[in-house]
């Protein structure tokens, strides 16, 4: 039975990197590549040897260090079709509805657009995680760079509708401010106030805000809530599009 120990750490100024490793094949899994020394430094304090990158989208941030990792370890770099034009040293393009093998690892894509064109998330159903770079985040998503609401929408819906126990790891440290914004549209959710009190205290005593159950961003995130009556009524949506109720709460988070 596999075994899996996944790492999440800080690279650069608010990203987050993240190593995933399954005992028994010893594949090590980096998810994105967004610094050489922070990788580095985690893989040597961990005892591992990377085997591959899982890359979402070809944003700088995300691969900035692909090549170099690569020269180092001769890893597989797997990423967006879309995309794979712009991603650094791409080995093996893949697309949403895959289900693909990853040095043992059991790995389903997902087409996650809005950030960039050609985005993709990495769900591991035999590790309980989702990974989900610039779509999703902890009481927020990605801004729409290059796609549309009703793009993004879509895309947040084939992650909602995953198992609430899964574990979701995003791209970056964002939810203290995410909060703030959730609470303005959505300020009678005591799911929401209980999880902003917490964020606050995690942020104060300099601790990550993730990884989270997704089950719980399924009751927290308004991204995630734009066809929910409850909220279309707090922002005066009701029997409104979610994709215009979701460009309304897009817009307003642009604001912070």
């Amino acid at each position: 039975m596999a075994s899996f120990d996944i790492r999440q750490f800080t690279c650069r100024s608010d990203n987050f990197g993240v190593l995933v490793h399954e005992a028994e094949s010893g594949t090590t899994i980096a998810i994105d590549a967004p610094e050489e020394q922070a990788i580095l430094a985690e893989l040597e304090t961990a005892g591992w040897t990377l085997t591959h990158i899982l890359t979402t989208h070809h944003h700088g941030d995300h691969v900035a260090a692909n090549e170099a990792l690569k020269a180092r370890f001769h890893v597989e770099i797997v990423g967006p079709e879309k995309e794979k034009m712009k991603i650094p040293g791409i080995d093996r393009p893949v697309a949403g509805g895959q289900t693909i093998d990853v040095g043992g690892v059991r790995v389903e894509v997902i087409d996650t657009p809005g950030h960039t064109l050609g985005e993709v998330s990495y769900f591991m159903p035999d590790a309980g995680a989702v990974f989900a770079a610039d779509a999703l985040f902890s009481l927020g998503c990605g801004r729409l760079f290059e796609g549309d609401a009703a793009m993004m929408w879509e895309s947040l819906q084939r992650l909602r509708a995953l198992p609430g126990a899964t574990m979701l790891y995003c791209g970056h440290e964002y939810t203290a401010t995410n909060a703030k914004c959730a609470l303005s549209v959505d300020p009678d959710n005591v799911a929401l106030q209980e999880r902003a009190r917490e964020v606050e205290e995690l942020r104060r005593e300099g601790r990550s805000t993730l990884p989270v159950l997704l089950e719980r961003e399924k009751k927290t995130n308004p991204f995630l809530r734009a066809d929910d009556e409850g909220l279309m009524a707090a922002m005066g949506m009701a029997g409104a599009d979610p994709v215009d109720v979701f460009a309304a709460i897009r817009k307003k988070r642009d604001q912070y």
